[in-house]
């Protein structure tokens, strides 16, 4: 039987539909990463780098210049720009999905993600790049990432050519002792830390797992967190150009970022713990209590301050003051005619290494009680508390029969003054707080008093130390270093 060609296009087309059916019914039943294998393929070729902007005064910039230099390499370069408000004046950033504002402050109408810089960036690797700085040719972004992917350093910066352009620095971090040291980077162009104008790429990954990611300034958070995880940085002899319309042109811009960034500065690391940063040659930045602040921790309970349970020691402000305030007190005693000698820990310290022990929150002087009657500012505390002309307060203790010395009126920084009597030659006092030196000695340690080199001046310490302390605290205290409370926190963490 022939067919007609009416009846061969119909069977023509019953067998494509089934033919479509079964490969559709095939395709339902295959896993889902193997349907989506193609285009996944086709983003690899995309773009690896994000491009976050987050250094930029919202007052005056060149931030819309210097997004504007990136789209014209690569139309689908993803640039996000971090604020933690919104800016304003408004940014005039062009409205195409791979430029996003992030907005960086927790918001009542927004979801958390929202706050949350990792949500906005899809990329393996992030380009820090600050106000001011414009791309100007192809493939730098990519360069970099060659260079970080064979190499070892965890992070590659190009230098913006700015009047400021980045510069090698080794930086060191000691947590304990609450303190950063930059100084010259002795294998440069591989540092610890960048001073100046930079773009810096590195690994979202990384960036990301930093306990303060974009905090400002920025390179000075980054460093200080990629520092202490050992992480090294290395400089490109690669320049990005620097803005045409530069941001900060007149005096008065710069006047109000410079203050600003001061502010930001002196917060960041507050809240980083960094207390003292010290710069090539020597030059200091101290940020912590003053004489118009309370001081860095707060009532010590069982003789061990909170600081030590965080593992760090006395923050160096703290210890400044201290030395500033017994130096005081001791001319102040000399002058009328006082005697005075160091006394437990403060001659523990002079003894050990001619300073005040690193993790003491305190001064403590024995005083002949005889004497008090000498000196003006201790009659003085007998009635009240008296704020002398240098700001220092001298009071009665409300702990005890003793006197204590206060920095200020705001911070409580002090040194004990402990008022003793000879008895039978034995010296003693009325109040004792049970603390490990609280013991009674013979006179004739007093007779005579030495001189012992102790926080920066020479202080008054009873002769043949050593005994001395040895009778208050046991054999071998100067050579075996302890907490004040051992049982509470032991020093060798025992």
């Amino acid at each position: 039987m022939r067919l007609t060609h009416c009846q061969a296009a119909l069977a023509a087309a019953c067998t494509l539909n089934f033919l479509v059916f079964i490969y559709f019914s095939w395709l339902q039943h295959q896993p889902r990463n193997s349907r989506t294998r193609g285009p996944r393929r086709a983003s690899a070729t995309g773009p690896r780098v994000t491009v976050l902007i987050r250094e930029f005064e919202a007052f005056d910039n060149s931030v819309p210049e210097l997004v504007d230099s990136f789209l014209q390499q690569d139309p689908a370069q993803p640039i996000v720009v971090a604020a933690d408000t919104l800016p304003y004046p408004p940014l005039a950033l062009p409205r195409i999905p791979n430029v996003r504002l992030a907005l960086l402050q927790p918001a009542l109408d927004r979801p958390a993600a929202a706050s949350r810089p990792e949500t906005y960036v899809a990329t393996e690797f992030v380009a820090l790049v600050p106000d001011g700085a414009r791309a100007e040719s192809p493939g730098q972004l990519e360069r970099m990432v060659e260079v970080l992917r064979a190499g070892s350093a965890r992070l590659v910066a190009a230098p913006v050519a700015t009047a400021n352009p980045a510069r090698c620095l080794a930086l060191n971090i000691s947590l304990r002792e609450w303190t950063a040291r930059y100084g010259p980077a002795p294998a440069a162009p591989r540092c610890d830390a960048l001073d100046g104008d930079a773009v810096v790429l590195l690994r979202a990954r990384d960036l990301f797992n930093l306990s303060a990611p974009l905090a400002r300034p920025l390179t000075t958070s980054l460093f200080l967190q990629s520092a202490l995880r050992g992480w090294a940085v290395q400089l490109l002899d690669l320049t990005f150009a620097a803005a045409q319309q530069p941001p900060l042109a007149t005096a008065h811009a710069r006047w109000k970022a410079e203050r600003e960034g001061r502010a930001r500065r002196a917060a960041l690391l507050r809240s980083l713990g960094i207390r003292l940063v010290s710069w090539e040659g020597r030059r200091l930045e101290w940020f912590g209590c003053s004489k118009e602040s309370a001081r860095c921790f707060g009532t010590v309970a069982g003789d061990t301050p909170a600081y030590l349970y965080e593992g760090r020691w006395t923050p160096p402000c703290c210890l400044r003051a201290l030395r500033e305030t017994a130096r005081y007190v001791v001319g102040v005693l000399e002058a009328a005619g006082v005697r005075y000698w160091l006394e437990g820990g403060s001659l523990l310290g002079a003894a050990r290494h001619g300073d005040i022990i690193p993790w003491d929150y305190d001064v403590d002087l024995g005083i002949y009680l005889e004497d008090v009657g000498n000196c003006e500012q201790l009659r003085g505390a007998e009635a009240g508390s008296v704020v002398d002309e240098r700001g220092f307060v001298w009071e009665k203790a409300v702990e005890g029969d003793f006197f204590r010395v206060q920095y200020s009126e705001s911070n409580h920084l002090h040194v004990d003054l402990w008022p003793f009597y000879p008895r039978n030659g034995v010296m003693t006092k009325d109040t004792w707080l049970d603390h490990r030196q609280d013991v009674e000695f013979p006179e004739h340690f007093l007779q005579p008093l030495v001189p012992l080199p102790f926080a920066g001046f020479v202080a008054q310490a009873p002769n043949n130390y050593r005994r001395f302390l040895e009778l208050k605290f046991g054999p071998g205290v100067i050579e075996n270093p302890e907490y004040p409370n051992p049982a509470l926190l032991s020093l060798t963490g025992g």
